[in-house]
């Protein structure tokens, strides 16, 4: 049965506080139960998928439990956690804890920029029971090496980490010095490093546990310097192949199959390309949050090509694979709702594919919003 909440912004502080205590409190026996003082043992390889909602539970099954995924992140990037409030995340966690807990690690993402506002989301996290939390680097407003340290320890000291470097998102590199150091955290799990596979390779020689987080260089950040896996965006679409990229040894033949369609994901800035192409693939629904717009015709018109080259069956999905007229997708837009008077809104369908879905649609200038959380 759907469940739908219906947020309301006037809350006091206190009262929200409140609210959101009692929303959580189905969860509490999973933050019990949650060893958090305990380091959490990362598989020996494995392929852990940022993964892209909404998706249906037996879709998300199909796609990357079947399919061998040992973790997934709720919440990135990929999963525009950036484009939700807190308190969309933490529920969007939690029911992916409650579904799929038992079967894969589930890893959300509560770092932030603010060290506050990470205390905050992890503890939220650990109580709806995820696994491990997953920590970038305060960007934007760029600290100092010491108040790397000082903000990844105070993180650490709450459950197991993976902390993500990944500087063309924060504008700021986290220097092996600072991983070196809060790596004798037992709580530190892992680094998703972006930074290119020797500074992957010299973390494996210190033992550290290292996720690549490009897709195009996993290969060899696997069978030549070393890594445990990767964090993967591709995996969403082709998550078989990417299982055997990084279990079956070295394939260069494999690697030079798929590097097509990952340099075509990431001709526009991720989730751009993956959204469009999980769309074409009838995964989803062609809805898309702004300031994320589709890829051009062009584009979707080389996905078909991409997808015969490497075959359907080894993509997520069983619809063939479609080109969308750009009248197809629906942009849809999130505003404080405050300054704004609710009117006679014309929603679009929801059904069982809108999971962790925050709709926030705009008719005639007026404004209204739903989440929907729905799995089977």
């Amino acid at each position: 049965m759907a469940s739908l909440l219906i947020t309301n912004h006037n809350l006091s502080s206190a009262d929200a506080a409140a609210a959101l205590r009692s929303r959580l409190k189905p969860f509490r026996e999973a933050y019990d139960s949650c060893q958090r003082t305990r380091r959490w043992r990362s598989p020996k390889a494995a392929v852990i998928p940022a993964i892209h909602l909404p998706m249906r539970s037996l879709e998300f099954k199909n796609r990357l439990i079947v399919n061998g995924a040992e973790g997934v992140i709720v919440g990135g990037t990929t999963g525009e956690g950036h484009l939700m409030s807190w308190d969309e995340h933490i529920m969007l966690i939690g029911h992916t804890v409650n579904c799929f807990g038992s079967s894969v690690k589930v890893i959300g993402n509560t770092g932030s920029n603010s060290t506050r506002e990470a205390i905050h989301a992890t503890e939220q996290g650990f109580a709806v029971g995820m696994h491990a939390a997953l920590h970038i680097n305060p960007y934007y407003g760029k600290t100092s090496m010491q108040g790397m340290v000082s903000h990844f320890e105070t993180v650490l000291s709450m459950g197991p980490t993976i902390i993500y470097n990944v500087p063309s998102r924060t504008g700021q590199d986290i220097p092996p010095a600072v991983i070196q150091q809060v790596s004798l955290n037992p709580n530190m799990a892992g680094v998703k490093e972006c930074m290119g596979n020797d500074r992957i390779k010299n973390y494996v020689n210190k033992g550290i546990t290292i996720w690549s987080g490009n897709d195009d260089e996993c290969h060899d950040a696997r069978w030549a310097s070393g890594a445990t896996g990767v964090i993967s965006v591709a995996s969403n679409l082709i998550p078989g192949l990417m299982h055997e990229i990084m279990f079956r040894g070295r394939n260069p033949s494999l690697k030079a199959k798929v590097m097509p369609l990952i340099k075509w994901l990431f001709r526009e800035p991720n989730p751009i390309g993956l959204n469009t192409a999980l769309a074409q693939l009838g995964v989803i629904r062609p809805v898309f949050r702004l300031p994320y717009v589709p890829l051009p015709l062009e584009r979707r018109l080389e996905f078909l090509g991409i997808v015969e080259a490497l075959g359907r069956e080894n993509f997520v999905g069983e619809k063939d694979v479609q080109v969308l007229d750009d009248d197809d997708f629906v942009l849809v837009v999130w505003e404080n709702p405050e300054a704004l008077t609710k009117g006679n809104i014309s929603l679009p369908k929801i059904d069982e594919s809108t999971i962790g879905y925050k709709w926030s649609i705009f008719v005639g200038g007026f404004f209204e919003e739903h989440f929907f959380y729905q799995f089977d």
